[in-house]
């Protein structure tokens, strides 16, 4: 394969290309590497229990639900999930440089490969000393496109990184390959971006059009002519097998996908009809990326009586149209091949499944390979036609138009880095969607997430409540408020808020989860169980739910559940620290349930942690054994104190006196309950 990638290549001048490009892409995303976590990457990986051992590595293939910890999200994509459990082995944990790390490395060497794949389709439409540099521009321009910057920030997304990548190598392997193209190795790379993300199955129908157009050299228009046929059968013999392999992997990937996945658009009609605008948007940015925003407030058409329909679908015809003309003459047929690119590319997300989101700059990570091939020749094709003219009529033109290149993409550049500071922390990032996208709800809620996280509790609410007047049925907006409320100390209105978050959202994890939370904020935990248990229910993964009922049951005393819970915790992540803590505890106490004293230790270390309530339960269960315990009356007298119940205080403390007068502790203890009362009081 290396020795046809350098065909009718320098060596050293592509060497040093390369050289040049990789340092210069590293260079401009240098500032990348310790983004946060945005978005989606909350429920696909800071909360997803099993990307925390590589152990569970075969499980993603088997289980779609391993994806997410939330069921409407639980797509099948278990590259996806391997790449994340290594990068979280990699950095001991959610260390952003290496999860940042592994996507910049795959980005990079699908950059190396579209170099060789637009030179090789240039050279075999018309052969120039020029190709070599469109080809480099051409790569550059991609490489440093500020609306790609959200692929390469937001690390789920690299979902569509991944699949791309696996599409350029595959096609790579079948250009550059013979023996890759006659054994059909050809497709293991596009199998497995498959199962990064489906959209990659569009490699078929771009590799038809490869060899119709390049290979096989028919216009597109004139495929169907009886002269032509014998070309066109042999091309269609040539792709029957990965058409056939494509839709065997799609399938495959449908079959495990869970049932709970939800695509999150209401309607496939409004959908369809926005989207002719949107691919003019997604076009219009490929030349002026300004004003990128990582959710925009796109609302779907109501009909198609309106103006951007008619555009829209104006635009596609006439592409359509240029396509299938140019596709006449040879040298114009990578105009023709990288339009056609990016359409085939536009079909998984602008067509008939309804996402929750109008459009994504990530969905243009694919398609936008095409556009580049398709302008990048259309004009370097112009000035090759005009090169002798313009020269003669000024010799400085080419120091000219290298210092327009140049400028051009320093100006990507320093697009990418500023998309770059915008997705360095949640504040950043959703302050910048509500400057670009005022009416997007969820913009709005998650900027004031990131003011409540950071105590400004006054704006976030205010963001918040704006946001309700938008999107009154979004339970996660319920939610936040109820945390905002437990917060500011209105309990009330706290546990109003997680109700209805409940009410409109009884099948999110999270609502339950939150709930279940401050349910044991306030001592109510009965009702937490059942609460906590419920979200583990829904998503097996919820690493916050875990955690939080384990608390609980610790805290109620109920370790033979504790051991249970952490037992199986330990078998999705064995090496978990936190659950074999639970489980060490739970251990001892169930071994010394017939020894008082030994609750009575596990009470005072409760005591020592702050951990109030639990070591109350602890001497509830030694009294248990032994009614006349005196010190666990005192523990208990003491504990109620600084749970700030002094009544409770003032009776274990008249308990522990009854049995033993002289108990000087348990005095102490009781004269504390007292005098604290006696200061509530005042």
């Amino acid at each position: 394969m290396f020795k046809h990638l350098f065909e009718n290549l320098s060596r050293t001048k592509t060497i040093i290309f390369l050289l040049l490009l990789i340092a210069v892409v590293t260079i401009t995303y240098s500032n990348h590497f310790k983004n946060s976590f945005h978005f989606d990457d909350s429920h696909t990986i800071e909360n997803n229990l099993f990307i925390q051992d590589i152990k569970n590595i075969p499980l993603f293939f088997k289980d779609g639900t391993t994806f997410s910890s939330l069921p409407q999200n639980q797509s099948y994509r278990p590259i996806v999930s391997t790449s994340l459990a290594i990068d979280y082995w990699m950095g001991h944990g959610y260390d952003l440089f290496y999860f940042h790390l592994s996507s910049f490395i795959i980005f990079l060497l699908q950059g190396i490969l579209m170099f060789f794949l637009i030179f090789k389709l240039f050279d075999i439409s018309y052969k120039s000393s020029w190709n070599f540099y469109i080809a480099a521009i051409a790569t550059l321009w991609y490489m440093l496109h500020p609306a790609n910057a959200e692929t390469i920030n937001y690390i789920i997304a690299r979902s569509d990184l991944q699949s791309t990548f696996f599409v350029v190598l595959g096609l790579a392997l079948y250009v550059f390959s013979p023996f890759c193209k006659k054994t059909f190795i050809y497709l293991i790379p596009v199998g497995i971006g498959v199962l990064a993300k489906p959209s990659a199955v569009m490699f078929s129908p771009i590799l038809f059009f490869y060899i119709l157009l390049f290979e096989q050299k028919i216009a597109i228009a004139e495929m169907f002519r009886k002269e032509h046929l014998s070309k066109l059968w042999e091309a269609i013999k040539v792709v029957i097998v990965p058409f056939v392999f494509c839709a065997i992997m799609y399938k495959w990937v449908d079959y495990f996908t869970p049932k709970t996945w939800q695509s999150g658009g209401a309607s496939t009609y409004t959908f369809v009809i926005t989207q002719p605008f949107v691919i003019v948007h997604y076009f219009t940015t490929f030349f002026f990326p300004f004003g990128l925003s990582a959710d925009t407030d796109w609302q779907t058409l109501k009909n198609i009586w309106n103006i951007n329909f008619l555009f829209g679908c104006i635009f596609i015809a006439v592409m359509i149209l240029i396509a299938i003309l140019f596709s006449k003459d040879e040298r114009l047929r990578p105009i023709s091949f990288g339009i056609i690119w990016f359409f085939l590319a536009l079909i998984p997300s602008s067509s008939i499944i309804p996402f929750a989101e109008v459009l994504n700059d990530h969905r243009i990570f694919f398609p936008y390979i095409g556009l580049t091939i398709s302008v990048c020749w259309a004009v370097g094709l112009m000035l090759m036609k005009y090169r002798q003219r313009l020269k003669s009529a000024n010799n400085n033109f080419q120091v000219a138009m290298l210092c327009f290149v140049f400028i051009l993409l320093s100006g990507y550049a320093y697009g990418v880095w500023e998309r770059n500071k915008v997705w360095n922390t949640e504040q950043s990032l959703w302050k910048d969607v509500t400057v670009k996208s005022p009416n997007n709800a969820r913009g709005l809620m998650n900027y004031g997430l990131s003011l409540m996280k950071i105590g400004n509790y006054n704006e976030a609410e205010k963001y918040f409540l704006q946001a309700l007047t938008m999107w009154s049925n979004y339970s996660f907006l319920y939610v936040n408020m109820g945390v905002l409320k437990e917060a500011t100390g209105d309990k009330i209105s706290a546990e109003n808020y997680f109700k209805t978050a409940i009410q409109i959202g009884p099948t999110y994890p999270d609502t339950w989860f939150f709930y279940g939370k401050f349910l044991n904020d306030v001592h109510r935990n009965e009702e937490a169980i059942i609460n906590l248990s419920k979200a583990i229910e829904l998503s097996p993964a919820h690493i916050g739910a875990r955690s939080k009922l384990m608390e609980v049951y610790k805290e109620t005393s109920n370790f033979d559940k504790l051991s249970k819970l952490a037992k199986n915790t330990l078998q999705i992540i064995p090496g978990n620290a936190e659950a074999l803590k639970y489980l060490d505890a739970s251990k001892n106490v169930i071994a010394n349930k017939a020894t008082p004293e030994g609750l009575l230790d596990a009470s005072l270390k409760s005591y020592q942690e702050g951990k109030y309530q639990e070591c109350i339960n602890y001497c509830e269960e030694a009294i248990k054994l032994k009614p006349d315990f005196v010190d666990a009356y005192s523990n208990i007298c003491a504990s109620n104190v600084q749970l700030k119940q002094y009544d409770k205080a003032i009776e274990a403390g008249n308990k522990a006196l009854q049995i033993n007068p002289n108990h000087k502790l348990a005095k102490g203890n009781l004269n504390w309950a007292k005098t604290e009362k006696a200061k509530q009081n005042k």
